[in-house]
């Protein structure tokens, strides 16, 4: 038998009011200043690509925008890649004027500030992708502003890194030895002559906490590195489904969410496809092993790596503007 506990049942609630478009908290104007002195728009962008246990061979993206002045509402969009693996957002441009249009219908108004927040890349990949998507918001906000162009500020996360911090008091530690929550580095071991820095917002599970790193590629708005700090630490306790600080910005978060959300859709949606494909799969492979029984490799060369025409199934228009993947 499953043990409910009132954690549990709890969280569960939590996700359900997200899901409804209900509000699970909110921070106070004064640590959101960035935001709701001038309309400002947080995205969130993350790419999900296959992997060697993914079912469905494609790279499917996930877009978010918050929708208002409390950073607390988001609705979001996904896409597949036509090249599997591209670093680089396809179709972010269509993606970003669905999510300008549906703010300026909540609140009457577009936003005059944008902080897009990007996961999903190495460092190789910055340059590459920070060209190509800057046109790409940039024709987005062509092409919903008559005047006034949002001015853009452009931050890559780094989760994927073997950075870890220990304070040199242990009595300023916590109960695992990790940093306390906030705790944020930007002298001595980040890059001289580029805006980032190490944000531990998290409060760690065991003695192995990892900061995100984060990379402020481009920024209009001029912000200093205290004013960028602080808003994203504070971000992190906007997670609806989450009672502490979680370890990035919720726009990435959601971004995620619904990249994953999407695959999942498209699994079950192609589970005939997929069990053919692997059968084809096992079947090229017996064969392969059998004419190169005496060589010293086996070329694999099996259906499941051509892509397929798959299913991709949509999301009800039911569900489109709410936040269905908290």
């Amino acid at each position: 038998t499953f043990k409910w506990n009132k954690q549990l049942l709890a969280n569960i609630g939590l996700k359900i009011n997200a899901k409804l478009g209900g509000h699970n908290w909110s921070l106070s104007k004064s640590d959101l200043n960035l935001i709701t002195e001038v309309p400002t728009m947080l995205l969130g962008a993350d790419i999900s690509h296959p992997n060697v246990l993914t079912k469905v061979k494609r790279s499917i993206t996930g877009v978010c925008g918050s929708m208002d002045l409390s950073a607390t509402t988001y609705i979001g969009r996904s896409s597949v890649q036509k090249e599997t693996h591209n670093p680089t957002i396809e179709v972010l441009e269509e993606l970003v004027i669905e999510l300008l249009f549906n703010y300026k219908e909540r609140n009457k108004v577009l936003p005059q500030r944008i902080l897009y927040y990007r996961a999903g890349l190495t460092p190789s990949q910055f340059r590459e992708t920070l060209n190509a998507e800057i046109i790409s918001l940039k024709a987005a906000f062509a092409k919903s502003y008559e005047i006034n162009m949002p001015k853009l500020t452009f931050i890559i996360a780094e989760k994927s890194n073997h950075t870890r911090f220990l304070p040199d008091n242990p009595q300023d530690a916590d109960r695992f030895g990790n940093c306390q929550p906030g705790t944020v580095v930007d002298k001595g071991i980040v890059f001289e002559k580029e805006f980032d820095f190490y944000l531990q917002s998290h409060p760690g599970i065991n003695a192995k906490a990892r900061p995100t790193h984060y990379h402020v590629l481009y920024d209009e708005n001029n912000f200093n590195s205290d004013v960028i700090q602080s808003l994203t630490y504070h971000l992190c306790y906007l997670s609806a489904t989450c009672t502490h600080a979680i370890s990035f910005v919720p726009p990435i978060s959601y971004a995620r969410n619904v990249a994953e959300r999407a695959r999942m859709y498209a699994t079950a949606a192609n589970t005939d496809l997929i069990s053919q494909f692997e059968a084809m799969d096992i079947e090229n492979k017996t064969k392969n092993s059998e004419d190169n029984e005496n060589q010293n490799f086996i070329e694999v060369e099996s259906g499941s790596n051509k892509n397929p025409n798959y299913l991709f199934p949509s999301v009800s228009s039911k569900l489109t503007n709410m936040m269905y993947f908290a």
